[in-house]
């Protein structure tokens, strides 16, 4: 039971990530954030694109991975991948923090501790963000999202209201102007 949770979930997520692939593929000037759930996924679209194109691309997006293109369930920016750096980036700098701290035999952070740590955390930090992508890459393909999409179907595809969340990065993506667009769907997913 649990293992199908999960891997509805995932396929999900890989639709979810296949439509902001072919979305890109027709489409510049815009940008695409989504979540998804084992019953399938929200989309949020900033910038302006036609209902009938965004729906056009969930249908396509879904048609090329059951044809095989597996690979469209990978995306860059996903959250794993920026979870994955941020969480790298913290824990490189906090331990070159905490190597400092016991190499000058402290007990507590002090100024000095900073000071001279500095230069080396900026580097463990610089480090950890080249090499944190290809591994929150690998983890997205390997944990959170799944190419094959089985026996899933699509079963509705449909505009509704952006949440406070959408409306809110619509105001951070577009510096406060009222002039970028923001357009919510939910896809719904069955199998």
């Amino acid at each position: 039971m649990l293992n199908q949770f999960i891997s509805r979930v995932r396929r999900n997520h890989g639709l979810e990530h296949a439509t902001i692939h072919v979305l890109s593929e027709k489409h510049k000037d815009f940008s695409a954030q989504g979540n998804s759930d084992y019953r399938g996924f929200f989309l949020n679209i900033y910038g302006d694109i036609a209902e009938e194109k965004v729906i056009g691309a969930v249908e396509e997006a879904f048609q090329r991975m059951k044809n095989g293109e597996h690979h469209l369930a990978v995306h860059p920016n996903c959250g794993t991948v920026l979870l994955t750096t941020a969480t790298m980036a913290t824990v490189a700098a906090q331990a070159t923090f905490s190597i400092e701290q016991k190499r000058q035999g402290r007990s507590q952070m002090s100024p000095a501790v900073l000071f001279n740590a500095l230069p080396s955390a900026i580097l463990a930090v610089i480090l950890a963000l080249i090499v944190s992508r290809p591994i929150g890459v690998r983890l997205q393909a390997r944990f959170t999202t799944e190419g094959d999409l089985g026996d899933m179907r699509l079963v509705r595809i449909r505009k509704i209201d952006p949440s406070p969340i959408t409306r809110l990065f619509k105001v951070l993506l577009s510096g406060g102007s009222g002039e970028m667009k923001a357009t919510a769907y939910r896809i719904e997913t069955a199998g």
